[in-house]
């Protein structure tokens, strides 16, 4: 395949979100280690189309938020997934807003949810940078030391992928009890989501936190 292509096609798998890429990113990290492809450039293009997906949802959360509000409200996962996650960000702020990058869908709902809360857009900004670029080393760095060190390509790609899908369960059994307590516990995610925390007004909170979200 011609490298050209390779990187579009890298920006085309981790610019919008819930497609497939593990393979394809373990691979590209294979072709590093060969001297196929360039290493820099491939983490750069793939944290910085990653982050520029993640700055166009919360872009169109921030600008549409009553919509977005409902549309995750319609259903119970959805909104409990929500109410968790926007009392997370104003009570840990950045620090989760890398966190939960890495958990199942956690891309997109911390996206929502920080666009939707009005969190700042730097502080958005940074920790999703944070983040992407975390996402991107590990992603690419599996195929690239799993090469170098079996010298085989396709070993490689396939403990690269496993280690993938075994992260990836870890994430999904971590966002299945998240959601299991949000939807037996509504009272934690009305206070400190949607219905408004102490404060309730809107505006950045002391030491960086977003205001809460606002009830349509």
């Amino acid at each position: 395949m011609d490298v050209l292509a390779l990187y579009g096609l890298l920006v085309l798998t981790t610019l919008p979100p819930l497609v497939p890429n593990s393979a394809l990113l373990v691979t590209a990290g294979v072709l590093a280690s060969r001297g196929e492809l360039f290493l820099p450039v491939i983490l750069l293009i793939v944290a910085g189309s990653a982050l520029f997906g993640d700055l166009l949802m919360y872009l169109a959360a921030r600008r549409f938020g009553g919509p977005v509000r409902a549309w995750m409200r319609r259903n119970p996962r959805r909104r409990a997934l929500l109410e968790w996650t926007s009392g997370r960000i104003q009570r840990y702020g950045l620090p989760f807003v890398i966190a939960i990058r890495f958990l199942p869908s956690g891309r997109i709902v911390g996206a929502l949810a920080c666009g939707v809360l009005r969190y700042p857009l730097r502080k958005y900004a940074l920790g999703a940078g944070i983040a992407e670029a975390t996402w991107a080393t590990y992603s690419v760095g599996l195929g690239y030391l799993g090469s170098a060190t079996t010298g085989r390509p396709l070993h490689a790609a396939v403990i690269g992928f496993g280690v993938s899908c075994a992260v990836a369960a870890v994430g999904a059994a971590i966002q299945w009890a998240v959601r299991r307590r949000a939807l037996r516990d509504p009272s934690e995610g009305a206070g400190e989501g949607e219905g408004g925390g102490p404060g309730g007004g809107g505006g950045e909170e002391p030491g960086g936190r977003a205001s809460s979200v606002t009830a349509t």
